[in-house]
């Protein structure tokens, strides 16, 4: 009787341990398939963001894709990925009553996030239906869209370069030969208008004649003035330098400025920083890039509108900013602004040397110039000049208090 009610125990004690054996083993088969699904959510990943013919907006809802199968109940799982305000949903989205998100981090700022979204019935508030492993996978896609963006805009920033360089490149070449042909031009030029002037002083020239050489007179000087522009877009026209304010060059061109914008409807704004330092330039040609800039910002708005002149300044440069209301420009305008005699005018309103010319100017004060504009969206021109050196000095003491 004993010995059948110990075998009895016995029986029962193996069996509770097979039960729990295969609980056991079920419960690591279960855990072993979620990694499964999470190393091969991450494989998918990472052939996804390497793949150089998807954009990245393909890239961002391939990962959607593969997100809700990597989870522990993918029927009703939902991603969303949110980057600088875009939003990005995996098909068919929903809200679900609990959610799990990582916050993405790019350069050092944050662009937005990923959010896991589970419509699981039969769990309450207060029950979570994600596991802990999963919260780690979400930081992990998080780094990985993190990744993503830092390469889109390192991408961005390497093909903006190299177009900087062919643009300097090519405006470089075009610089050496509008300087060569102006100075294959400019002797005869001289010597065709000395002796147009020097006609014109003879006693009783006939009427027709004066006239005659009063075209060929008028003719020569305006192309001196062009040879002259294209001297100072190849730098290589002499500068006379002094210490200026921008301040009072606007001041001293506003009443001009002012009455060029009234005959054509045009409202102008002046927003200057009081305390502008001064730079060291040639006054002629500073007058001479607000002059062009001006004229340029009042075409560009046929039926009137505003234009605005600001100046400010950092703790190494000052800047003019001319920008107006008008009907902008497209990308190949934009690429093609400082190229001489490249123009969208008609042929008897301009020479194309009006920004080509400033071109040259800012690059030969060691400053740079920036164009912001869209086509019906107006423009704004930027030039940043450099600071008069004892300006920056005086700056520099005054931030480390030993000033």
């Amino acid at each position: 009787m004993k010995k059948t009610e110990s075998n009895e125990k016995a029986g029962l004690l193996k069996a509770q341990m097979d039960a729990e054996r295969i609980e056991c083993l079920e419960t690591v088969a279960a855990k072993l398939r979620e990694r499964v699904k999470e190393l091969t959510c991450l494989y998918g990943i990472s052939q996804v963001v390497s793949d150089p013919d998807r954009s990245f907006e393909q890239k961002l809802m391939q990962v959607l894709m593969l997100l809700p199968p990597a989870w522990q109940f993918p029927a009703s799982t939902y991603a969303r990925i949110v980057i600088d305000g875009d939003t990005f949903q995996s098909p068919n989205f929903q809200e679900g009553k609990h959610k799990q998100y990582a916050e993405i981090s790019a350069m050092d700022k944050n662009r937005g996030m990923v959010e896991i979204h589970s419509a699981e019935e039969g769990f309450s508030s207060q029950k979570n239906p994600f596991l802990e492993e999963e919260q780690s996978l979400l930081n992990n896609i998080a780094g990985q869209v993190a990744l993503m963006i830092e390469r889109r805009e390192s991408e961005e920033t390497k093909s903006e370069l190299q177009e900087h360089l062919v643009r300097a490149a090519r405006l470089s070449e075009i610089g050496r030969l509008a300087a060569g042909v102006a100075h294959e031009l400019n002797e005869p030029l001289n010597t065709i208008l000395g002796f147009a002037q020097l006609v014109q002083k003879t006693q009783g020239l006939p009427d027709t004649a004066k006239e005659d050489l009063k075209k060929i007179t008028d003719a020569s000087l305006q192309a001196r003035s062009i040879i002259r522009e294209l001297l100072i877009f190849a730098r290589q026209s002499p500068h006379c330098v002094t210490a200026i304010n921008l301040n009072r060059i606007v001041e001293d061109e506003l009443g001009l400025l002012e009455s060029m914008g009234l005959k054509s409807a045009v409202e102008v704004r002046r927003i200057l920083d009081p305390n502008v330092p001064e730079i060291v330039a040639d006054k002629s040609q500073i007058l001479q890039i607000l002059s062009n800039l001006v004229v340029n910002a009042i075409q560009a708005m046929p039926d009137g509108g505003i234009l605005t002149i600001r100046t400010s300044f950092d703790s190494s440069d000052v800047s003019l900013a001319v920008e107006d209301t008008g009907i902008g420009m497209d990308e190949d305008v934009k690429d093609n602004l400082f190229v001489p005699f490249y123009t969208t005018k008609d042929v008897d309103q301009g020479t194309g040397l009006g920004l080509a010319v400033v071109h040259g100017i800012v690059t030969s004060h060691g400053g740079r110039i920036a164009v912001e504009s869209e086509s019906g969206q107006g423009s704004r021109f930027i030039i940043t000049l450099p600071r008069k050196p004892d300006t920056i000095r005086e700056a520099s003491k005054g931030n480390d208090g030993t000033g």
